[in-house]
């Protein structure tokens, strides 16, 4: 049935950050606006961890001093790497632009549904328990297949134009063929969370720590709640040799990071419950078309390692923003412009955070990493990209260049384990299939 009261302008799919986000800025800009979420809020994510790039977004949408209230405040990262004796602390106010000091650690449940109140706050109408079946576009906009699974009811909503905030289940690049596996980042990942980790003292208690080991590398993200988030994120063909439950499994890998393991001795696996995912980094083959936009993890994602994933979803909304506008008011000819400009940005954050990705595990990087020189403010550059400042005006282009060139001389240097490590990369990054094991879930950062 068609349910002509929710015919909209626009019908945003999914009520994460990406999704409510974009909510919120259209229905400020006074269009009428469908969210549509298939779970519940709260409903448990992954992905606690934000970047300094994040708060201008959140001040923009009036919802900073709500994340405030909830997170754990994060200044810095820590460095842990087996092959050296000492531990490298960095703060986000060492950056090219240090006015991006800090950011939080929050519990994606309460934070996604601040976003997702937000939306509704603004004028948005918004829907939980409902999810898209299908989109049929035509030259006017789209018919909306939605089934109301509280209800058991299905119906069909007119919008002029669709967001794809889907996430992980992308909906549209899925339809529309449009998916395809990333073979640079193909990892797979365990987590849970404890009770009583040991942290670090004063300020730098909210720091993410980065421990890498031998398959890998672990986050260590405390939360606000006292408790804390620890996960490995893996070659595929460590996880596929599991031959024991997870929480065993899981307690074996954390085994293998000894300054890890010290930190969680005597901590608590909360419920004993260990998640696992494998394969899951991928991009679309567009992100845009005359009706439609793909936002955040709808279009890409990558390695978590930077925690870049909020980031980028929120700030693809804002980027979205002119497309869906000038589509609106003049149609897909009057957005031309707009979408180009849209791609630009959406291909550009994923590429800058891949070139560090694929190198993560590599000892010329990790030696980098662990003794960093802000040599003609190279340490500078890196900083802010890993506070996501990467589409605003910082000039910090050419030190990232430099830092890119001394990560090869470096390579050069250590030739030998460099090559090592590059091809055993290769190796264990094949394709070996789905996870083995119970408790797979879909990561979402």
């Amino acid at each position: 049935m068609r349910d002509a009261p929710d015919d909209c302008d626009v019908l945003v799919i999914g009520g994460g950050p990406a999704g409510s986000s974009m909510a919120t800025l259209l229905a400020q800009a006074g269009r009428r606006v469908l969210l549509v979420e298939k779970d519940h809020h709260p409903r448990f994510h992954i992905g606690e961890s934000l970047l300094p790039a994040n708060v201008p977004l959140f001040e923009r949408l009036g919802v900073r001093e709500q994340v405030e209230r909830i997170g754990m405040p994060k200044w810095g990262i820590e460095l842990v790497s087996p092959q050296h004796r000492h531990h490298t602390f960095v703060e986000f106010s060492e950056a090219w632009n240090p006015s991006l000091a800090m950011a939080w650690h929050v519990r994606r449940a309460d934070f996604d549904r601040i976003l997702f109140q937000r939306a509704e706050a603004a004028g948005a109408r918004v829907r939980e328990g409902c999810r898209v079946s299908r989109v049929e576009f035509d030259e006017a906009g789209a018919d909306v297949h939605l089934c109301d699974e509280d209800a058991g009811a299905a119906r069909c909503v007119r919008a002029r134009y669709v967001v794809d905030a889907s996430g992980r289940d992308t909906l549209l690049a899925h339809q529309l063929e449009l998916k395809v596996k990333s073979r640079e980042h193909n990892s797979a990942a365990l987590f849970g969370h404890y009770r009583g980790a040991r942290r670090l003292a004063g300020r730098l208690e909210g720091n993410i720590s980065i421990f890498w080991f031998a398959h890998g590398w672990f986050w260590f993200i405390p939360l606000a709640d006292g408790t804390t988030s620890v996960g490995a994120v893996c070659w595929p063909h460590y996880l596929k040799a599991r031959d024991k439950p997870l929480p065993e499994f899981f307690a074996d890998t954390v085994a293998l990071a000894p300054e890890l393991a010290a930190r969680l001795q005597g901590a608590e696996l909360i419920d004993e419950r260990v998640y696992a995912t494998g394969n899951y980094s991928y991009a679309a083959r567009r992100c845009c078309g005359e009706r439609f936009v793909m936002l955040g993890d709808a279009f890409a994602f990558v390695d978590p390692v930077f925690s870049s994933g909020v980031y980028l979803a929120m700030a693809s909304a804002f980027a979205a923003l002119p497309v869906v506008q000038a589509t609106l008011d003049g149609g897909p000819a009057a957005a031309a412009s707009p979408r180009r400009r849209f791609e630009a940005h959406m291909l550009k954050g994923p590429r800058e955070f891949s070139w560090f990705i694929v190198r993560m595990t590599n000892p010329a990087m990790r030696a980098l990493f662990m003794r960093p020189r802000n040599l003609l403010r190279t340490k500078a550059a890196v900083l802010g990209l890993l506070a996501g400042d990467i589409f605003g005006r910082t000039p910090l282009w050419p030190s990232l260049r430099l830092f890119k060139g001394l990560y090869y001389l470096t390579s050069a240097l250590m030739a030998p384990r460099a090559w090592e490590a590059w091809r055993k990369r290769r190796t264990l990054i094949r394709d070996l299939g789905p996870t083995n094991g119970e408790n797979v879930m879909v990561l979402s950062r």
